[in-house]
């Protein structure tokens, strides 16, 4: 015990010490990043399989992103909406048209751009389809992942998200995921919306059957009912499209986004809809001081700029089919399943051989960084500039971990 304590970095003591214990990371102290790389304190580097939750798409301090905030930072950070920046246009004009929409509502974070989505939903329901005040409910699925707000917590299905932080929010049916079935009969009069993840991220990188998206499209339209897709983490770019939605030719009523959106360098996030909907809101009913703010648009247009190109979109394409072939010639030998699309995986390994987070702690020491969700499940989500090379080492060292 002692000599584990020695060995144990400094700051990873003081983080245990100082902060609360709402996460478990691994021990490794990382001090500087470069593309799909990471470096700690004592120089050793790492493959970064995990890209920050999909938050770093286009890898560390990609150079277009960093001159973008550089460049920002020299001139405005923060206005507030109180008045309009010479940012701000740009932004919500060529994201509203990356998606195909009318208009955005820029915000920070993943939960705020669902919280606004709710709340949008909502006030739809009242004030276009008619929905009795109060009335309004929304579908969502089971093994969700929406963030940790304690309205979204509300309906998910989580014990170690949902615990302990009640009374809960009413207004949610939950379904099982993939099941069109169970979804229509679950929307009445009543529902203003459906809220799907189109692939479950938190629960281990879950695709739905296929037409599953399509079905959903085709419910919400026959049913008067908004489709508010989360592409917090499966959006731009990360499964070889734009959207995870574009896999079924499907275009939702509202997008939810964010993570990616930031580049890896500012929290931004932001929902995409029509005027029919979006509109609906007007001054003083939803806001945000940060949201939309100099600093973030300068870095968000420069990503949304990165996608028109395609080339990540490809990218994600070509190198997942590399990494998910990597991957399934591991079913047996350690791995029972694998899921995912474009660079994006979930894997399960065999319980009786170890736990996610052994397996994660284990391909610490050859140098990748990955992370465990429900119990023996792993994800991949590497930066989109890795390159072959790096998905055959990061495949070859999870072979080696896999067998002993």
């Amino acid at each position: 015990m002692v000599e584990d304590m020695l060995r144990t970095p400094a700051a990873v003591r003081d983080a245990e010490r100082f902060t609360a214990h709402n996460y478990h990371p691994l021990p490794v102290v990382v001090s500087s990043a470069e593309g799909a790389w990471l470096t700690d304190i004592d120089g050793r580097r790492y493959l970064d399989c995990l890209a920050g939750y999909s938050a770093l798409n286009f890898g560390h301090r990609h150079p277009r992103l960093i001159a973008a905030a550089h460049a920002q930072l020299d001139r405005l950070t923060l206005t507030s909406r109180a008045f309009i920046h010479d940012q701000f246009a740009d932004f919500c004009r060529e994201l509203a048209e990356l998606c195909g929409k009318d208009m955005v509502l820029p915000m920070n974070t993943g939960a705020e751009a669902v919280e606004t989505g709710i709340k949008v939903a909502r006030k739809w329901g009242y004030r276009v389809k008619g929905v009795p005040a109060g009335q309004a409910n929304i579908v969502v699925a089971e093994g969700n992942f929406h963030g940790r707000t304690t309205t979204i917590v509300s309906f998910s299905t989580d014990d170690e998200a949902r615990a302990d932080f009640g009374p809960y929010t009413s207004g949610f049916t939950v379904v099982p995921y993939g099941d069109l079935t169970a979804l229509e009969a679950a929307i009445d009069d009543n529902t203003v919306a459906v809220l799907l993840e189109p692939i479950q991220g938190e629960q281990g990188v879950v695709v739905p059957p296929e037409g599953y998206l399509s079905g959903v499209r085709r419910v919400c339209t026959e049913r008067n009912v908004l489709f508010v897709a989360d592409e917090i983490q499966s959006g731009l770019g990360r499964t070889g499209a734009t959207f995870a939605c574009d896999h079924e030719g499907v275009a939702p009523d509202l997008y939810l986004l964010g993570k990616a959106l930031g580049g890896g360098i500012v929290p931004v996030s932001a929902v995409a809809g029509n005027a029919d909907v979006l509109g609906v809101l007007q001054p003083g009913q939803h806001g945000s001081t940060f949201g939309g703010n100099p600093l973030a648009c300068a870095v968000a247009t420069e990503v949304v700029r990165l996608l028109t190109t395609g080339e990540f979109q490809r990218r994600s394409a070509e190198l997942g089919e590399r990494l998910h072939a990597g991957l399934r010639a591991l079913i047996g030998r350690g791995l029972v399943a694998v899921r995912g699309r474009g660079l994006w995986a979930g894997l399960d390994i065999d319980p009786a051989l170890m736990t996610g987070r052994q397996a994660c702690e284990l391909l610490m020491e050859r140098g990748v960084l990955a992370k465990d969700t429900h119990g023996s499940t792993i994800r991949l989500a590497p930066p989109l500039v890795i390159t072959v090379d790096e998905i055959d080492h990061a495949v070859t060292q999870l072979a080696a971990v896999l067998a002993g």
